[in-house]
Parts: structure tokens; sequence; C-alpha cells
């Protein structure tokens, strides 16, 4: 292990080169969060070479001789405009790290370039982190590929299988996988930057703009407009707020595949398409709630980012919503799946907007919790371990430490 420097007596810091398929200005939970982490590692001393795909002609690396970034080439990815996938890349990386050795290497993503990296990094010895962060065997359904759900399974768990650590945001997504035969599970939770996703951030310019009054309730949904993140329960519930409260207006942040379809099936919303992170607080801070159905996500950033910004959230069961959410406090649990729990808890929302608002507030207060820092914190000790040879902590120790699970049973 190659000591660079050291913040303290006790942290000492180390060359990572961190590997993705997705990073900003794409827009997605896995870009944002993966940015968030690197940020926060190069913060801390650590040296990170950040290894991703070259979004555009004229993106260029921040430094010329490779050690801040390197880009590699990719293909578009159908039917999701300026999303790519990676090319297969073993020599090239077995290249690079032999040149300039890295103490660890992680890999966010099981795409063409993750695999790249895994066979690069076994092939010269070097320890091997990596997240699961996209239940990409339970899309398969929502496309007409059920058969493929088992193979692209497999073809993950035998990935994950080859990493000293996989990190996981949930204890619940820990225990599936692990009940898929998933080895050297640790849990570690994502924060959100309680500061940019501000209630104070509310615009009654925004709000002019939707065409609501002051006292309109005002529902949002964020996030990729696609048939895995069942965009057909958030309609039927906002149908389900609107009967019980013709003043409420459903506005969907976001682009994808499905936008026409949606348009076409609730002409009444407002689709506004894909915001940039400022832009995104102030969306969020000038609704009044948050309905969030989506089954396939492995945690779901939008989750704390809107109760950062004081709404309550309507989910499902599932995911962040899960760990955060205490329902009838500062939120609403429907139970996974149950499609007229989720409408009938979207017309109480409706109903009572002053509860609504009550919950709001008890949301922000859990969000400003879940600071970064303990998740990096997680992060290092997790690393540490990995370069001593180990797996990480035990499974039953990783659910205790981390932040979410802190608050639920705070």
């Amino acid at each position: 292990m190659t000591l660079i420097s050291e913040t303290c007596a006790t942290r000492p810091t180390w060359r990572i080169a961190y590997v993705t398929e997705t990073y900003p200005p794409e827009v997605n939970g896995v870009s944002m969060t993966v940015a968030r982490v690197v940020e926060g590692l190069r913060t801390r001393g650590h040296r990170v070479q950040l290894v991703r795909l070259r979004q555009h002609h004229g993106d260029i690396p921040l430094h010329a001789d490779g050690s801040g970034e390197v880009l590699m080439p990719g293909w578009p990815i159908p039917r999701y405009p300026g999303l790519k996938m990676g090319l297969p890349q073993v020599s090239a990386l077995v290249r690079l790290w032999r040149a300039d050795r890295p103490d660890l290497v992680h890999i966010a993503t099981e795409g063409p370039l993750g695999w790249s990296a895994l066979r690069a990094a076994r092939r010269l010895g070097l320890p091997v982190s990596s997240d699961f962060r996209t239940n990409f065997h339970a899309y398969a359904s929502h496309y007409g590929l059920s058969v493929l759900k088992r193979p692209v399974l497999a073809y993950l768990r035998w990935f994950h299988q080859r990493t000293a650590c996989t990190m996981v945001p949930t204890e619940s997504l820990r225990r599936e996988l692990e009940s898929h035969g998933f080895g050297h599970l640790s849990v570690v939770a994502r924060g959100v930057d309680s500061q940019r996703f501000h209630p104070d951030k509310r615009s009654a310019e925004l709000r002019r703009q939707w065409g609501v009054d002051p006292d309109a309730m005002v529902v949002l949904c964020v996030g990729r407009l696609a048939a895995e993140k069942n965009l057909d329960a958030v309609v039927s519930a906002y149908r389900a707020m609107h009967r019980v409260n013709p003043k409420v207006t459903l506005v969907m942040v976001g682009d994808g595949p499905a936008r026409a379809s949606l348009q076409a099936a609730c002409p009444q919303a407002l689709l506004v398409g894909s915001k940039t992170a400022d832009e995104l607080a102030v969306h969020y801070a000038s609704a009044d709630a948050f309905v969030f159905a989506s089954l396939t996500e492995t945690f779901g950033n939008v989750t704390p980012e809107a109760m950062a910004s004081a709404l309550p959230v309507l989910a499902f069961d599932y995911a962040a919503a899960a760990q955060l959410i205490r329902s009838g406090e500062n939120g609403l649990l429907a139970p996974c799946g149950d499609a007229r729990a989720f409408d009938e808890l979207a017309a109480q929302l409706a109903a009572d907007p002053a509860r609504a608002a009550a919950m709001g507030q008890a949301a922000r207060r859990t969000a400003e919790q879940l600071d970064w820092a303990g998740v990096l914190d997680k992060i290092e000790a997790l690393f540490a371990s990995v370069l001593r040879g180990g797996h990480g902590a035990p499974a039953a120790a990783n659910a205790s430490g981390s932040v979410a699970s802190s608050i639920a049973k705070a």
C-alpha cells in the first residue's frame, strides 16, 4: 500500500482507481452519488484516478497525464439519449495500472468497462471493491425480457463474488442479494446535501410558471421517465388525489423513453424535463408533496432529496423509503406493490394539506441527520479492510452501522 500523506496520525491516504460508466453531467442517482463520493475522497487527501466514459467529442480529462481522470470510449444506450455503456478495455487498463499502480480499484458499475476493470485488476493482483447500485435483473420484466432475469442475476453474482467487498445501500437489499448467493456484502447508506436541498429555495415565480394558485398542492415526481419507474402508479395516485382535491397539480421532472406515452396518458401533468442539481433543488422546494412509486431502486436518492426539501414522501415500503420514512410521521408508506393502498394514501395526503406540511417538516429533520461525512467514514473503513486482505465488517454490524439504520432506531 502506498502511503502518500496523512491527514492525521491514524488516517492514511491511498491511490484509488475509481471506475464508473456514468458520471455528471449525466443525470441519474448513480452518477450523482459517484461524483459525491469521488469529491469526498479527494477532499480527504486520497489520490483518486477517475476512470469513466468519454461523454462527447469535446470531453477532456482533468489532467492530461491521466492522474485525475482517464476517459474511455463507449456506445450510446438504445432508447436513452445522453447515456452510454462502455467497451471492453482490459489491455488498456492493464497498461494504465502497470505504469501507475493504484493501491485499490473500486468499481461502481458492472458494464463492459467495469468488467474490464475487474479483469485488469485481477491480472495485476490489485485489491478490488465494488458497488451494487442498479437492479439490472429487476429491469428485465419491464421490457418484456423476463427470460433474461436469471442470466443477468447470474452475471452480477459472478462479478461481485470476485471483489473483496460489495457495498449496497440498504439492509433489505443486502438480505435480498445474500438470498441469491452473493457474499462479502456491506451496507453503506447514502447521504444528502441538506444545504443544497432546502425548503428555503421555494420559488413563487416557478409556481407561477406552473400556473398554480398559492394555496394549490403541487405533487412532484422526479426520475427517469421509463417503464421500470412504475409511472402508471404515479398517474393513478395523482388521479386519486385530484378526486379529493381538485387543486392538485402533478409536476414530473426527468426525461426518458416513456415521456410521450406518459403525456398521452395524463395530459394534465406538467412534464418539465431534466434539471441541473441547483434547478432541481428549486423544483423540490417549490412543491408540496412527493410521490415515488418505483420498485426497482437499490436506494432512490430522490427520497432523501425530497425529504431534505421538507416534502412528505409517499412511497412503497422499499429501498430508501423503507429505511427513512416512519409512516404517518415524516411521510407515508404503502405495502410493497399494493397499488390500492398507494392510491388511498395519496388521497389522504391531498385531503389534508396541513398534515402533509407537518410531515414535510418532520421529513426535513430526518434528512438533516443524513450527512455525507458518516458515509465517507464507512467507505474508508471498508477500503482499509480490503487493503488488509479482509472482506469488510460482518453483516450484522453493517446494518447497525449505517446512518439510515441509526435514524430508524432513534
